[in-house]
């Protein structure tokens, strides 16, 4: 048994979970767990559209503004994390209850926080935003996922295309056989184990009346919108040392704070307009 099958068990394949959501099922990867007091705070990477059933929204009435608006709900979502004897056998699974932290539809991304105190030892590690404009077409990577939601699993293969635009979004392309399920999922740089994607499409091609999948094409978000999702929710903390997530939360809730203050300021003038 060698070095480099431990490391890429550990870098490519634990780090990778099942989740969840309602009734659909899909992939994340656990990026962050890190100690705050004496309890541990871990984060799950996925795609909005895993999560998509948990989220919903309601017409009600809004006792400071004096008038309807729409409010959101999100329920829980399920991740069940992996262990594993002998390296490859998975020993037993543990399932975990997970709240939605953020979102963005049109990034198709969405963070998850695990409820759970506990240090998750296999954690994804982000490509340093630096190192993103050096990737290059052949780049060996290997993507990782739940497809089928089946156990995690990796398939091999290259970087084929990186700058994919799909609605107005930046994605990589690859050749690793992708599936439904494998969405949320982890695409890694084969050799180092850094994190550069999500897989979050496939390729369909209509056949009469059915679909038939191009497996070796398949898309991530790229690397790139990673770190825009992250500053645009506030969560620099999952790639900057100096922030937490304490502070995070401080500033999106100072955020919501300023868009109701701005939303009453708004309602007022109209009031007067009338």
């Amino acid at each position: 048994m060698t070095d480099e099958i431990k490391r890429r068990h550990e870098q490519l394949l634990y780090p990778v979970v099942r989740i969840y959501a309602g009734k659909a099922a899909g992939s994340g990867t656990i990026i962050y767990s890190e100690p705050s007091g004496d309890e541990y705070e871990t984060f799950v990477l996925t795609n909005h559209h895993v999560i998509a059933d948990l989220i919903s929204h309601k017409n009600e009435w809004d006792s400071v503004l004096k008038r309807k608006i729409d409010k959101e709900y999100c329920e829980i979502a399920h991740v069940e994390i992996f262990e594993y004897r002998n390296l490859s056998h998975v020993d037993s699974t543990n399932r975990y209850r997970a709240d939605i932290v953020a979102y963005d539809e049109d990034h198709d991304l969405a963070l998850l926080k695990i409820q759970s105190p506990k240090k998750f030892e296999f954690i994804a590690k982000l490509i340093p935003r630096d190192n993103i404009k050096d990737l290059k077409l052949f780049t060996e990577i290997a993507v990782a996922g739940c497809s089928m939601a089946h156990e995690p699993f990796v398939n091999f293969g290259q970087l084929t295309f990186l700058s994919e635009i799909i609605d107005q979004k930046k994605y990589f392309m690859v050749n690793a056989s992708s599936f439904f399920g494998n969405s949320g999922g982890a695409l890694f740089l084969r050799d180092s184990g850094e994190l550069i994607g999500v897989p979050s499409r496939i390729t369909g091609i209509q056949i009469g009346f059915g679909v038939d999948i191009v497996t070796w094409m398949g898309f991530a978000a790229h690397s790139d919108r990673l770190y825009e999702f992250f500053d645009e929710q506030e969560l620099q903390f999952l790639y900057n040392d100096d922030d937490t997530y304490e502070d995070a939360m401080r500033r999106r809730e100072n955020r919501k704070k300023q868009a109701l203050l701005a939303l009453k300021a708004e309602l007022v003038k109209e009031s007067e307009d009338e």
